[in-house]
């Protein structure tokens, strides 16, 4: 039985001339505002521009099939088990109470937008019901097919058996998930064993056999099978195995794409994910990266260029990393000045044990290190040029503790007149199950982005998103950005892009949160007085956000009053 608690989706129309649906697309006529600055001495000189565009978002979603590497790992396994679960509707006793099955933690799915305002103050609608969107229920993780393979490992071990493995989800759930997961096996994969730690070795039996251009051909083959068996009308790929660690870029190896293919024909150095990324590629199939390794050499970015297929990453933000993104945002934009940031984590899963080789946890420190850059640089009163704060990340396998991964961050900041302010937070993150709606709403924002084409008024011919979807930024720890464009990593901005794209393509204007409506003495909107002078009587009821609250206070106050007297 399907679940249908989540596709009762209101239906959005926009009542603007600036908005046409036909049967096919909605179209929209969208002015986008930008300034440029230049200096004189000490002038700024900033100037205001505009630029039409027409977004046209094609309506029809496709069926969506999704491979992922490291299928039988935590991530890959949990993820699938978490749309199974919903799709079936199940339920399942905990210590403490019945869990149903949900979707929270992804941004598309159970956080919000603000539509505008109605008769009952602000109007909010899940990211989802914005645009027509891939449910996750659809993407094909189902097991329907007996012993079909819907991603790669380079352990044989079934889902059911890896779901087990993994110890995330409650055994009453996996109870009840085994019958479905059991009849998923991945594909074998390709193994490298200098890309990854030594501990990984006992995992890998299940491997792709050959030079590196047979296996490149081999996954090509795999995905066109997928397609096929499963009826799917495309095939996203996704790495969520092994950390790697970082690959050297090498002038007439990696630097291009001809270079790299070349490579890959000569049996050079070529790290599995980059593998993994050429083969899709060459399938016309986006790939996302969710390790933090660079697999992303010039020359796969330059490939992806030359085909038009959408690349993105790097690593999964989920926790701590997330946490940072917001904090460091909060302290500096308040102008208070981080200057050292310590965090710590240990964890006991099987990424907590290839990160404890020095060379897969360079790649991470490096992730994790980068993401505070864009937000320093940001305010010049706080910081010299060059200057930074003290940064400093440490990893520690502690397996007792699995999946439940605990991170721990000390902020120490400089305040007015020569301050300190120290904050000390302390925070257990599932690993898993932060990582898994993040997964799903990479796979569906691209999907949407590969239905969404724009042109300005002096481009005649419509035009996609750069290869390099950095849409994606807001899910990932070190975001891929195109050749020249800024890195932002700071949390709200990040998240604002992808709501105002969106709006974009309802011709509606980005979110400024000015609500000149309230803070005018006579309102444009309502023709009256929208504060009033009136001190407030008895019981009356006041408007607090979403929560109506009773004043009582006199009563309140004569008794405070009595009491001192």
């Amino acid at each position: 039985m399907l679940n249908n608690r989540t596709r009762n989706m209101p239906e959005i129309k926009i009542n603007s001339p600036n908005v046409r649906y036909t049967d096919n697309y909605i179209e929209s006529q969208y002015t986008y505002h930008t300034t440029s600055v230049s200096k004189n001495g000490e002038t700024y000189t900033v100037t205001p521009s505009s630029t039409p565009f027409t977004f046209r978002t094609r309506k029809a979603v496709a069926k969506l099939g999704v491979m992922l590497v490291g299928w039988g790992g935590n991530n890959g396994s949990t993820v699938t088990a978490a749309v199974l679960a919903n799709k079936l509707g199940l339920t399942w006793r905990t210590k403490t109470r019945i869990q149903r099955a949900n979707y929270y933690g992804s941004l598309l799915q159970t956080s919000t937008v603000c539509l505008g305002s109605g008769p009952d103050g602000e109007v909010s609608v899940p990211f989802r019901d914005l645009l027509p969107m891939v449910h996750p229920d659809d993407i094909v993780f189902d097991g329907k097919y007996k012993q079909f393979y819907f991603g790669w490992d380079i352990s044989s071990l079934d889902l059911g058996r890896a779901m087990e493995r993994a110890e995330v989800l409650d055994w009453s759930l996996q109870e009840q998930l085994r019958p479905h997961m059991s009849q998923m096996k991945p594909r074998p994969s390709v193994y490298i064993p200098e890309f990854i730690a030594a501990n990984q070795s006992h995992r890998a039996d299940n491997l792709i056999p050959g030079t590196k251009a047979e296996q490149v051909a081999q996954i090509r083959k795999d995905i066109c099978d997928f397609k096929q068996k499963s009826g799917v009308d495309k095939v996203i790929v996704l790495w969520t195995a092994n950390t790697e660690r970082f690959c050297d870029v090498i002038p007439g190896v990696n630097d291009t794409a001809a270079n790299l293919m070349s490579t890959i024909q000569t049996g050079g150095e070529v790290s599995p994910s980059t593998l993994f990324a050429v083969a899709s590629i060459l399938q016309g199939c986006a790939y996302i990266n969710g390790s933090p390794q660079n697999t992303f050499v010039p020359g796969a970015v330059e490939l992806a260029e030359q085909e038009g297929v959408f690349i993105g990453g790097d690593d999964f933000k989920s926790g701590q990393t997330k946490l940072k993104s917001v904090l460091v945002d909060f302290l500096v934009s308040a102008g208070i000045k981080p200057t050292s940031i310590v965090s710590y984590n240990h964890l006991g899963n099987n990424d907590g044990m290839n990160l404890s080789a020095p060379q897969q946890f360079r790649s991470k420190e490096i992730s994790k290190s980068n993401v505070v850059d864009d937000m320093v640089r940001s305010n010049p009163v706080l910081y010299s040029p060059g200057e930074r704060p003290d940064h400093c990340v440490v990893i520690k396998y502690v397996p007792y503790v699995g999946d439940s991964k605990r991170a721990m961050d000390e902020y120490i900041s400089e305040i007015m007149m020569g301050g300190t302010n120290t904050i000390a937070i302390h925070n257990t993150c599932e690993d898993s199950l932060l990582a898994s709606p993040i997964i799903l709403d990479l796979v569906i924002l691209t999907e949407l982005c590969q239905r969404i084409t724009f042109r300005t008024e002096d481009d005649p011919n419509f035009q996609t998103f750069h290869s390099v979807l950095s849409l994606l930024s807001f899910l990932c720890k070190a975001p891929l950005v195109p050749r020249g464009a800024p890195v932002v990593n700071a949390f709200f901005r990040q998240r604002a892009c992808i709501e105002n794209v969106l709006r974009a393509c309802l011709s509606l204007p980005p979110q400024s949160h000015m609500q000149l409506e309230y803070k005018m003495q006579r309102s444009f909107m309502h023709n009256q007085a929208v504060h009033s002078s009136e001190v407030p009587k008895k019981n009356a009821v006041h408007s607090n956000g979403y929560h109506s609250l009773q004043c009582t206070c006199t009563n309140e106050l004569k008794t405070e009053q009595n009491a001192i007297g």
